[in-house]
């Protein structure tokens, strides 16, 4: 960092801390010959009674170790299980890509197409179709980035 401040040396310390009070915790780490950043994605549609919002996940692995995952309630109603496995797959790219940026950053070689993984025929056939369709109007947001990745041989 170009100018620390206190905060930063605070955060510094809070890591050290918890690193020095769970030895025994973490991720084992093997060595692979695989350059691949692989995503998984996966949602349930309206899967919460209360609210009927379904829940994402993902989990990305870098050289075919895992290195973050995440399970979140999806800020919207999904009006189908494909459009829920969609958001999945947005937010799933986004960790990707992000995780791509930083291997870059640290001059990591790095395989290039990602891979997406995801157990939605309907969601994957969204994000190749180029018409857009009155029934994923609604989400043409997310459905334009993932097409746009698609097409940069990003993922």
């Amino acid at each position: 960092m170009h100018s620390p401040f206190e905060e930063h040396l605070e955060a510094v310390y809070r890591i050290l801390r918890y690193l020095k009070a769970t030895p025994g915790k973490g991720l084992f780490f093997r060595k692979t010959n695989d350059r691949n950043v692989s995503i998984f994605t996966d949602a349930d549609w309206a899967g919460l009674i209360t609210d009927r919002r379904s829940t994402s996940g993902y989990c990305t692995y870098v050289w075919g170790n895992l290195v973050t995952w995440s399970s979140k309630k999806q800020g919207v109603v999904a009006r189908s299980s494909a459009e829920a496995e969609f958001r999945a797959m947005t937010q799933g790219i986004c960790e990707g890509l992000w995780i791509h940026r930083v291997l870059k950053e640290l001059k990591m070689r790095i395989e290039l197409p990602l891979k997406l993984y995801s157990d939605s025929k309907a969601a994957i056939c969204i994000a190749h179709d180029p018409v857009q369709h009155d029934i994923t109007k609604h989400i043409e947001i997310d459905r334009h980035f993932i097409k746009e990745k698609l097409d940069a041989g990003i993922i």
